[in-house]
């Protein structure tokens, strides 16, 4: 295999609110094997969704939980949404088992490897660059539910404007370096500082638009934000 592409997928695109998007799962299902017939791999990275909200948000409504036992509802959450993804693409194409852990090194001849959750303190983001420096990945796509990072949340501020290129110093000013359960930020701060120590780039993009997505595999004009 010439390449490998690293995918971090939003949970809110595998589960949103409304349920379960098959008509999401179904596209990215063709977009990975376009790049499978170019002879890459793809490390598929699933987030938690509204499932892991969900359960977080009903546990502490009953009593007061902690940052851990809510960390590990959502990580819970990831391997549930990585394992349904794992089976859409059926044992002929990916890896045996979803990754839990990707400090270990994974051996497998399979074109897709599907990862869910580590472990508390860490975010599907900071899974998905560990998995790119063990498959040598220079970049990590990370598709979420917006077009652009902005230099204001675009929910509160309408006249927010989208940043196409940054720098790892910039995205840390702007968005912190702390990581905490349920945290809604472009990327996780703590992935952002380990993606600069290995001068690893994230593309950010609207994960809904597949055909965006197919363009920055290609290498041809898209639109997102490339950070680093």
């Amino acid at each position: 295999m010439t390449r490998t592409t690293v995918l971090s997928v939003g949970g809110s695109l595998i589960a949103p609110p409304s349920g379960i998007d098959v008509a999401f799962l179904k596209k990215l299902r063709a977009l990975v094997a376009r790049e499978i017939r170019r002879g890459h791999r793809v490390v598929l990275v699933c987030g938690g969704g509204a499932p892991a909200r969900a359960y977080q948000q009903a546990a502490a409504a009953v009593r007061k939980t902690s940052p851990f036992e809510a960390d590990w509802l959502g990580i819970q959450a990831t391997w549930l949404n990585a394992k349904l993804v794992q089976t859409v693409f059926g044992p002929r194409l990916a890896h045996c088992a979803i990754i839990t852990d990707p400090s270990r090194v994974i051996k497998t001849n399979k074109p897709v490897v599907v990862a869910g959750g580590w472990k508390p303190g860490r975010s599907t983001d900071y899974d998905a660059v560990l998995l790119g420096r063990q498959f040598g990945a220079k970049t990590v796509v990370n598709l979420s539910n917006i077009r652009y990072v902005y230099d204001h949340d675009p929910r509160k501020f309408p006249d927010a404007k989208p940043i196409k290129k940054m720098t790892w110093v910039e995205f840390r000013k702007q968005f912190g370096t702390k990581w905490k359960p349920g945290l809604n930020t472009p990327f996780d701060p703590i992935a952002a500082a380990l993606a600069a120590k290995l001068k690893m780039k994230v593309v950010v993009t609207d994960g809904r638009d597949l055909g965006n997505a197919a363009a920055i595999l290609a290498g041809k004009p898209f639109l997102g934000t490339v950070i680093g």
